[in-house]
C-alpha cells in the first residue's frame, strides 16, 4: 500500500491576501484541534507564536482586530484604557462573520471583508524576524510568516494589552 500525499491546502481569501503582497509565508495545514496548546503542538510551533485574532466591537460599525498570543489573555482594562474607551465587546459568531467574512475559529485580518485597524500585543513585536503562525481563513490552515513582517504588512499598532 502506498502512502497517500498530503491533501493541498485550501486556497482561502486570506492566502491569496498574503500572497498578493508578497509576502514570504508558508501555509500549513493540520486535523482541527481542540486547544490552542494542542494546535501549537500541530503546527510545531512555541505555543507563544501561535497568534489568536479577536475581533473587537467599539460600537456601530466599528470593529478591530486585536491579535494575541495563544496562552496570553486579553486584558480588559488594558484595552479599554489604549483606546480611550469605557466599552467594548466581543460580537457573537453571526456578527463577527457578517463583518470579517470568516467564521469564528478561522478568522485572520488578512483578506478581511473590510480592513478593520489592527491592534497586536506588544510581545509579538518582540518576536521580531522570528516566525509566528496565524489563521488562514479555514479550520486547522495556518499562514506561518515573520512577525515583523505580518505587523507591517497589516499597518499593526502595538500595545501592552493582554496578560
Amino acid at each position: 500500500m502506498t502512502a497517500q500525499p498530503p491533501p493541498e491546502p485550501p486556497h482561502t481569501t486570506a492566502i491569496a491576501a498574503v500572497e498578493a503582497l508578497g509576502l514570504p509565508h508558508e501555509v500549513r495545514v493540520i486535523d482541527r484541534a481542540r486547544s490552542v496548546e494542542e494546535a501549537a503542538e500541530r503546527y510545531g510551533v512555541p505555543v507563544d507564536r501561535l497568534l489568536k485574532t479577536l475581533v473587537v466591537r467599539r460600537g456601530d460599525d466599528d470593529y478591530l482586530f486585536v491579535l494575541v498570543p495563544g496562552p496570553r489573555q486579553l486584558d480588559w482594562p488594558k484595552l479599554r484604557a489604549h483606546l480611550g474607551v469605557s466599552r467594548l465587546s466581543l460580537p457573537d459568531a453571526d456578527a463577527a462573520k457578517e463583518v470579517t467574512g470568516y467564521e469564528r475559529g478561522t478568522i485572520t485580518p488578512f483578506g478581511s471583508r473590510r480592513p478593520w485597524p489592527v491592534l497586536a500585543d506588544a510581545t509579538i513585536a518582540a518576536v521580531g524576524d522570528g516566525e509566528v503562525t496565524i489563521g488562514a481563513g479555514a479550520h486547522g490552515v495556518s499562514l506561518r510568516l515573520a512577525a515583523d513582517d505580518l505587523l507591517a504588512a497589516l499597518g499593526a499598532e502595538v500595545a501592552d494589552i493582554t496578560r
